[in-house]
């Protein structure tokens, strides 16, 4: 069985040979104040490692769908930020059911003069007008909720929205479009695999309802594989493991969030499981670097897994959380490990990005945390 990482800390089995959720892009929630800025070391950080790649943007539009989501906030941000420092001129269109949201969760990038907001479901948005040389589709549901209550319409959300957002950007004159998939394309993870490379042919059971968000992006990167070859688009791909960082809620079902949380209450860090299974997480700032990187420097229809190759079990996860933290915070398990059991893995290779498109990891899981948390507290 395969663990899901889940509220309160870590890891329910949802169903047998079901698949993780673990990146990705949510919507609102959380318990952080959403209206904080990110650190100004983040956007720096940023700049000065994609800093050559945004001449080609210089004037021109882009069109990002999930805006209000963990990935559609820190694109934002990194966008305005650049923008402004750079003086491209540049304008970003943003897809939100509800445009308000954005205003409450970002007040500092809402005013933006370069942004405007599209009020539209993903699915079925009316086009705006004009031409846009860039599309991002980072909108979609990952909550293991909604896999569960609502399936049909999660899959809805994933496959039409991309359709959607893909027949948008071949008929607007798009030139690089980037589809923000998933680590869960792969399926369950060999256990003699400790790190999954793009090569590994694995794949979610189609049997298994639980698998819905998993072939929902199989079927969305099929889309622009069919999209690329009837219009002049170049789609790239990035398949999207698990992160940590600003905008990242503390009460769904992410692990390193959770943990956060908990110790930013003043709570026990709650292990549901038994601690075994291993994780990777890669901080926001250097996510939206590999993303920006993507978009404007991959090849076409080449995917590349965007994740961290450090691995640690989740008690070793909590185990950080506390020592970054508050050394003095109480870990509590409730499962017990099976001894002689392989621990359960999703942890990508990184090999292919770093070779191709020279990207690595920037900052360390226990940085990561440490600012993840002092987001939560300004």
């Amino acid at each position: 069985m395969i663990p899901l990482e889940s509220e309160g800390g870590i890891v329910l089995i949802l169903v047998a040979r079901g698949i993780p959720f673990g990146d990705h892009h949510f919507a609102l929630g959380g318990l952080a104040g959403s209206a904080n800025e990110v650190d100004c070391r983040d956007l720096e950080l940023i700049l000065a490692h994609t800093a050559p790649l945004w001449a080609e943007l210089r004037g021109r539009r882009l069109f990002l769908t999930g805006g209000t989501g963990f990935f559609g906030c820190w694109l934002v941000e990194s966008f305005c930020y650049v923008n402004r420092l750079l003086g491209l001129g540049a304008e970003m269109t943003i897809l939100t059911r509800n445009p308000d949201a954005f205003a409450q969760k970002c007040p500092h990038l809402a005013s933006d003069p370069a942004l405007t907001f599209h009020a539209g479901d993903v699915r079925n948005f009316v086009f705006p007008a004009g031409e846009f040389g860039y599309v991002i589709h980072a909108a979609t549901g990952a909550r293991t909720k909604e896999a569960e209550d609502t399936p049909l319409d999660m899959l809805s959300t994933i496959i039409a929205g991309t359709e959607r957002t893909l027949e948008f950007a071949a008929t607007h004159r798009a030139q690089k479009f980037l589809l923000t998939s998933s680590g869960a394309v792969y399926g369950r993870q060999p256990a003699g695999l400790t790190h999954v490379p793009e090569s590994y042919a694995g794949a979610p059971d189609s049997l298994v309802p639980a698998s819905v968000y998993a072939e929902g992006k199989r079927i969305s990167e099929l889309l622009c594989s069919i999209y690329q070859e009837k219009s002049s688009l170049e789609c790239k791909i990035a398949r999207c493991w698990a992160f940590c960082g600003p905008h990242l809620p503390l009460d769904q079902h992410f692990a390193v969030g959770n943990f956060i949380g908990d110790v930013l209450a003043g709570r026990p860090i709650q292990i549901l499981g038994d601690g075994t299974p291993r994780r990777s997480y890669l901080y926001a700032a250097d996510l939206v670097i590999w993303l920006w990187t993507l978009l404007f420097q991959a090849p076409a229809l080449v995917p590349f897994n965007v994740g961290s190759a450090r691995d640690v079990s989740i008690l070793e996860l909590a185990q950080a959380v506390a020592a970054t933290l508050n050394p003095e915070a109480e870990i509590r398990m409730m499962g017990k490990a099976v001894q002689g059991a392989e621990p359960a893995r999703y942890v990508p290779s990184i090999g292919r990005a770093r070779e191709m498109l020279g990207l690595r990891e920037f900052t360390a899981l226990e940085e990561a945390i440490r600012r993840t948390a002092a987001w939560n507290q300004e």
